[in-house]
């Protein structure tokens, strides 16, 4: 597959994760809060570096930003093929147990990701869903028109 093609697919496993966390975030109490994590992410670390993490707004911006581009370059692993969807499925449910289980131990705090089991279920769920979107959009990229 094309690296174009292969950051395209990326690129709309991403966005589509990221539309979907933020209009769960808006709806559902229970929601993960991955924005709070990248939000957390970016302050520790220019704390870290003896820099002043920006204004909460901005932060935010940059959380989402380094979300896409992250995210993106993450599913752009999906490929082509038979494979692409599991592949998809693989990175995406892989993502969402990442998004559970390091925040803790990385000092990022729980609460957004592993606060109950539906949080924790919506957070694998959202993951899945990039793959999954990642490998749709792959799969349509490289169809030839006679067999996809």
């Amino acid at each position: 597959m094309e690296v174009s093609k292969a950051l395209v697919s990326g690129l709309a496993g991403a966005v589509s994760l990221t539309i979907a966390h933020e209009t769960l975030r808006r709806l559902v109490p229970e929601a993960p809060r991955m924005d709070v994590l990248g939000m957390r992410a970016i302050s520790k670390t220019m704390k870290k570096a003896g820099a002043q993490p920006p204004e909460s707004s901005e932060l935010r911006a940059w959380a989402m930003l380094g979300d896409i581009v992250s995210n993106s370059i993450y599913y752009s692993f999906v490929g082509s093929g038979k494979e692409a969807w599991l592949r998809g499925g693989l990175l995406g449910a892989g993502a969402g147990a990442g998004a559970v289980l390091l925040p803790g131990p990385m000092g990022l705090g729980t609460d957004p990701s592993n606060r109950t089991n539906t949080t924790r279920a919506m957070t694998v769920g959202l993951y899945l869903l990039g793959g999954l979107v990642a490998a749709a959009v792959a799969s349509a990229l490289t169809c030839d028109g006679k067999k996809c």
